[in-house]
């Protein structure tokens, strides 16, 4: 319970007197006698004691109507309909009648009545003491002075269907009525001097209880709005109650004698007697004292302070009404009370430096969150001027999203107040606007102060609490040396280049650095293998090893088996290599396991590996250990991924001589194996090579032979091999040899003695071979010729007696060759391809001509011929085959001669007609 007197009192209502515009600005006069108020529709009702109802606009324009023949005693107004409920005087005596308006229709120009009905309850006449009617025009309620309370149920407008029924008797005057509606629920309240109760009018037979026990006088009860939950004032000389329909809510002990209370915009309105005034009676007549004193208050009951209190005289009635409070009194004046607005409201309450009061007054109003942040800073600028920084803090917490950040965090900088600062950034962080600037200042004030509490509390929050930037973070964590909150805010948010950064360059923890990259998707974990392998071979090179192999073979991240992916990734080995700078070993077991693990790994794998083992080779000394090095080397090279290039210059440079011996060999190099040996002075071996790879290339013997011509040592069992060796394939002219060895000052002429005799024996046989064959062609070509000339000179006889076709017994007709074959006739058509040719000797003679065509065609192939006779050994062998195809000589074939006459000479008609005969007719020795 809070008293009044400890409330503020301020002017937040303006008082003016209502001006009559049509009367140059004199005071609005009222009409005489009014005795009866309310309002709403947008017009203020009145009635009077003469019977009339007046109607007031906004623009004090007064119209009225012969409601009553007496005297109008109350109004009621509905607010959501355009119907006036009155209750009057139409006869003397205690006879009240109740009549229902209705302001839309007109009935002779007056409003129309569409229900007329005697008030008093039963039969007994009784004085009607207040009113009220249900906006939905199914209920209303009459309380009289004998404690009687009459409920219409039913359409309130209408005789036929409503019905009326007493619903409370008792022996104290009704006081005040109202009706309140909570979704399909109705309760009536029902206040009288002694008690207040509910009725409930949605259940049958109207259960209701009882409130309370003291009641108020007439006009001081009155229903709060629906904002506060439309609870029932009753206001007593010492308290004001406010009621559930169930129970008593909160209590105001405001002293004074009450006379009028209302409710307004969240205000309560109590009018109370001036405290000097004489005693008056609790159940006072309408007419006052024209020198009674009163005083209107306005109380605003959510925020404990008065907002209006004033002195008025004789006052009739308060009414609300187009956004303000209309004050009607018995001099017929009217005052209005017009509220100012919330920001006057709020500067006058700033003036005096109440700022809670002036929040709670913005959020009463519904102020804007831009007002109330407005409010908080001006509040905490006034508490940081006093110096309550705590307080201050608070306030600008309050002005997080509205205020700008740095206008708060430069004030508690230059004051260094770090805790306030602090406060305020994390409040900043936890409503998710803090940028990387708080967050670093923030993480700042935690380590300069030494809160690791709220350090670990800050950064250990959960996913869905994480305010801020957490790579700002980890910075500033790292930099202030706290590296184990860094360490735990990468992990955690998987920011694992600063994790991995942090353990292997603050913490030098290089276990926990690979572990922590095996666990990692294959994309990140093979980047940071290559960003941070080197260091972690450095100092862990084993464990560092088998991640690498797991990494360019099968890759999983090592986590349950049931997360494991079902098909592994495999990162590229060869770009691995530079990690194991250092580390030869190491390098060594990585590329063995992947070429035993993946055949098919990239170039450089193989390049590398077999350097490793040439230099391995080249650095053993135990001639075991280098012999199963060499045959490891050599196996390299064998294989198929093996670049022949690559491979050979490591050979070269580590002198390893199999694997270049081999390698020509791979390459078919076979000059480059004999320039090897010679290089090396290895004559065996130098014969050997041509001996092996003399069939492929002759020109190995020449070279042979002028390798060991240029030696001065003794080499005459080499050039006797490669002497006998030349002479059994004639692979050189004997000059060619004799000048070759002539510049071996060594070589006596035993040395070539033997093949100078040799090829000259040879020679000889070739002579008398070729003399031999001579001598046979002159024999055949004279015997030819001779058959030549009987066959022009001589008849030829045909004495052959079977076809030479078909073998039987010739039978004319028949036809004769002079070639001596005879078929036929049927047997000659059928086989001959020509009337002129032997079917028998034509594919001889088209094989000569065919050669002689032949012949013909490549005389004219100079540059081959020149080529030839260049590049061989024997050019005289050439010239001579070049010469038998006629190349020196024009071939003319005469197969007629023009009349029958021989051409030319005597011995070129003879000639041609020697090698016309050659052509048609085959030789017989064919």
């Amino acid at each position: 319970m809070a008293a009044f007197l400890q409330w503020r009192r301020f002017v937040f209502f303006d008082k003016e007197t209502v001006k009559d515009p049509a009367d140059n600005g004199k005071n609005f006069a009222l009409p005489v006698g009014i005795c009866a108020c309310d309002s709403g529709r947008g017009h203020i009702v009145l009635g009077d004691l003469e019977g009339q109802i007046w109607f007031l606009t906004r623009s004090l324009q007064l119209t009225s109507f012969q409601a009553y023949k007496l005297q109008v005693t109350h109004l009621y107004q509905l607010k959501q309909h355009s119907i006036l409920v009155s209750v009057g005087l139409d006869e003397h005596g205690i006879n009240p009648l109740v009549k229902v308006w209705n302001l839309d229709k007109r009935d002779s120009g007056n409003p129309l009545c569409t229900r007329i009905f005697p008030a008093i309850p039963g039969n007994k006449p009784t004085e009607v003491s207040c009113l009220s009617v249900h906006e939905n025009l199914n209920f209303m309620a009459i309380g009289f002075t004998d404690g009687s309370v009459v409920l219409t149920k039913g359409d309130i407008t209408r005789d036929r269907h409503s019905k009326t029924l007493t619903l409370h008797e008792g022996t104290c005057p009704i006081t005040g009525l109202a009706f309140r509606q909570a979704g399909k629920v109705t309760h009536l309240f029902v206040a009288t001097l002694e008690k207040v109760q509910c009725y409930t009018l949605s259940v049958k037979e109207y259960p209701h209880l009882e409130l309370d026990t003291h009641g108020c006088a007439l006009r001081c009860a009155a229903l709060t709005d629906p904002s506060q939950d439309s609870q029932f004032i009753v206001a007593g000389d010492e308290c004001v109650y406010l009621y559930q329909p169930d129970e008593r809510g909160p209590c105001f002990a405001f002293e004074g004698h009450k006379l009028l209370v209302h409710w307004h915009r969240g205000y309560l309105v109590l009018l109370t007697r001036d405290a000097k005034s004489p005693n008056k009676p609790e159940f006072p007549s309408r007419e006052a004292s024209p020198t009674e004193k009163q005083v209107l208050t306005v109380y605003d009951l959510d925020n404990k302070f008065i907002a209006y209190s004033a002195a008025f005289n004789d006052i009739v009635d308060v009414l609300a009404e187009w956004g303000s409070l209309y004050i009607l009194t018995q001099d017929r004046k009217m005052y209005v009370l017009q509220e100012k607005d919330t920001q006057t409201k709020l500067e006058m309450l700033f003036k005096k430096n109440l700022f809670v009061m002036a929040i709670n007054l913005a959020k009463s109003h519904h102020l804007d969150s831009d007002g109330l942040s407005e409010i908080f800073r001006q509040y905490g600028d006034h508490l940081y001027v006093k110096g309550d920084h705590d307080g201050a803090i608070q306030q600008y917490i309050r002005t997080i999203g509205k205020l700008e950040p740095s206008y708060v965090i430069r004030k508690f900088l230059d004051a260094q107040r770090i805790h306030n600062l602090t406060a305020y950034l994390q409040a900043l962080h936890r409503q998710s606007l803090a940028n990387a600037d708080h967050t670093t200042l923030l993480l700042n004030c935690y380590t300069k102060l030494k809160d690791s509490s709220k350090l670990e509390e800050f950064i250990k929050s959960s996913e869905s609490e994480v305010h801020f930037d957490v790579e700002i973070a980890i910075k500033v964590l790292r930099q202030a040396g706290y590296h184990s909150h860094a360490v735990f805010l990468a992990e955690k948010h998987e920011h694992h280049e600063w994790y991995l950064k942090i353990q292997l360059e603050d913490l030098k923890n290089y276990q926990e650095a690979l572990r922590y990259i095996g666990r990692l998707p294959f994309e990140q974990a093979e980047s940071n293998m290559k960003r941070y392998g080197k260091t972690l071979m450095h100092h862990v090179p084993e464990e560092t090893t088998l991640l690498l192999k797991g990494l360019c073979t099968d890759y999983q991240p090592r986590r349950d088996s049931a997360d494991r992916d079902s098909l592994g990734s495999k990162a590229n080995s060869e770009e691995f290599i530079p990690i194991f700078a250092n580390n030869p070993h190491e390098l060594r077991a990585f590329l063995e396991h992947m070429i035993e693990v993946e055949p098919r790994s990239p170039q450089g794998v193989y390049d590398t590996l077999l350097e490793l083992r040439l230099q391995d080779w080249a650095h053993e000394q135990d001639p075991q250990k280098k012999s199963a090095l060499q045959d490891a080397a050599l196996c390299l090279l064998k294989s198929d991924y093996t670049v022949f290039d690559k491979a050979l210059v490591l050979c070269q440079m580590h002198n390893f001589k199999e694997g270049v011996l081999y390698l020509y060999e791979k390459g078919k190099l076979y000059q480059q194996i004999m320039h090897y040996h010679m290089q090396n002075e290895e004559y065996a071996k130098v014969v050997e090579a041509c001996k092996r790879y003399g069939e492929q290339e002759a020109c190995l013997w020449e070279q042979a032979l002028g390798y060991f011509a240029r030696k001065e040592e003794d080499c005459k069992t080499y050039i006797s091999q490669v002497l006998h060796h030349i002479d059994r394939n004639n692979l050189m002219p004997p000059l060619l040899v004799v000048q070759t060895l002539a510049h071996n000052s060594s070589a006596t002429l035993s040395v070539i003695k033997d093949y100078l005799i040799s090829k000259l024996q040879r020679e000889s046989e070739q002579i008398e071979d070729d003399e031999r064959k001579i001598r046979q062609y002159r024999e055949d070509t004279a015997q030819l010729r001779t058959e030549i000339q009987e066959l022009k000179n001589s008849a030829k006889i045909f004495q052959k007696t079977k076809c030479s076709m078909c073998n039987s017994p010739l039978e004319l007709p028949s036809v004769h060759f002079l070639c001596g074959h005879s078929f036929h006739q049927h047997c000659f058509e059928s086989y001959a391809e020509s009337e002129a040719e032997c079917p028998t000797c034509t594919p001889d003679n088209r094989k000569v001509m065919d050669m002689l065509r032949a012949q013909d065609q490549k005389r004219d192939l100079h540059e081959n011929f020149a080529r030839q006779l260049r590049c061989s050994n024997d050019g005289f062998s050439v010239v001579a085959d070049y010469f038998g195809r006629g190349v020196f000589n024009k071939l003319t074939l005469i197969t007629d001669l023009p009349g029958g006459k021989p051409g030319g000479s005597g011995g070129g008609g003879l000639e041609a007609d020697l090698q016309r005969d050659l052509l048609i007719h085959t030789k017989r020795n064919a």
